[in-house]
């Protein structure tokens, strides 16, 4: 059973940056794709961004691309996401979530979040002055 931990959320300003970190345990991060998806009050969940493991394939969100960078850290075991130039409107709950086997790879490159496996419990972040 795989295990997904996030941490690194935060109150920041505007133009700041957060890191956050998605931890796996119970199993080898090389099967699996990572996706971190978001949830803002009174809104749908929606994707941010996905590294997929099998072919080391990062696949980003409109609203991600050139602010956001995806990576895995081998040594801890975990996926990353460094956010830079935060702006009030990535305000949200951030979760990871994890899929493994068939359509890994399209569910990675579409952000598609019905198609996760496993999830995290997210950590909020804030971007408020």
């Amino acid at each position: 059973q795989l295990q997904l931990v996030e941490s690194g959320g935060g109150l920041v300003q505007p133009g700041g940056s957060l890191r956050l970190s998605c931890a796996v345990s119970g199993s080898s991060l090389d099967d699996y794709a990572i996706a971190w998806f978001r949830q803002a009050p009174g809104k749908e969940r929606e994707g941010v961004s996905c590294f997929n493991s099998k072919d080391g394939s990062t696949y980003y969100a409109d609203s991600a691309k050139g602010r956001f960078t995806i990576s895995r850290d081998y040594a801890k075991n975990t996926v990353d996401l460094q956010m830079n130039s935060l702006r009030p409107e990535d305000t949200a709950v951030y979760y990871c979530a994890a899929r493994s086997g068939i359509l890994q790879s399209l569910a990675c490159a579409n952000l598609y979040d019905t198609w996760m496996f496993y999830w995290g419990k997210g950590t909020l972040v804030t971007v408020s002055s």
